[in-house]
């Protein structure tokens, strides 16, 4: 399940908002000041920041300057619509403010997660490896690769299970919906081709057969 870090220094809207998001089956990690925040931030990394603004120490607009691709929905007191816009602008994903109801907060959380994992989705990284599935390419390294369809299919299924065996059958049944032409027959054929395309851009060869088994991803 997600990881949400809560940062309010409110001791009572802290701990209700951590029963909660415990009772929907998130995982919580709690900050009471905008110091102890950048330091948790830089030992964990969450899946989305609940921020409170008036913080101790430094302030919650000076964090959120300092968090990067991590979705924040600041939650703060000031109503101001300027003070707002401008926390929007700079890199909040969603703002709303205190009294709030709480099966409001909870969609706007799942709105967020959503929208991160659509994102996930469509940027994969692998070592040096970033896969784009929108536009069908990869990066190794500094070079970009074009894919076919199915080749990206293949690509995206090894790097979710990096350095891990994926059968042959598990492979076709994965991709199937998307690149019903991949066959047994054509698959060793597909997986040769990235192989070939990676190897002459970076020198490195990211995927070999599992004996029995099926393909895995190098990284």
């Amino acid at each position: 399940m997600s990881e949400i870090m809560i940062i309010d220094d409110d001791q009572n809207i802290n701990g209700m908002l951590a029963k909660v998001l415990s009772d929907e089956g998130y995982t919580v990690s709690r900050a009471y000041s905008g110091s102890e925040a950048v330091m948790l931030l830089s030992q964990s990394r969450p899946d989305l920041i609940l921020l409170d603004l008036m913080l101790p120490g430094i302030t919650g607009e000076d964090v959120l300057k300092q968090i990067k691709d991590i979705p924040v929905i600041v939650v703060s007191a000031k109503a101001d619509v300027t003070n707002k816009v401008e926390l929007l602008l700079s890199g909040a994903s969603d703002y709303i403010t205190k009294p709030f109801d709480m099966q409001e907060l909870l969609a706007r959380i799942t709105v967020q997660l959503r929208h991160r994992s659509d994102t996930d989705e469509s940027c994969l990284k692998a070592g040096d490896l970033t896969l784009m599935c929108d536009t069908l390419t990869v990066t190794a390294g500094s070079a970009e690769v074009r894919l076919t369809r199915t080749e990206c299919a293949i690509l995206k299924l090894l790097m979710q299970n990096s350095r891990t065996a994926v059968g042959k059958t598990t492979i076709l049944e994965k991709i199937s919906y998307d690149t019903p032409d991949c066959t047994e027959r054509s698959l060793k054929q597909h997986i040769s081709n990235i192989r070939h395309k990676l190897q002459a851009v970076s020198g490195k060869d990211y995927i070999e057969a599992v004996y029995g088994i099926g393909f895995r991803l190098k990284t």
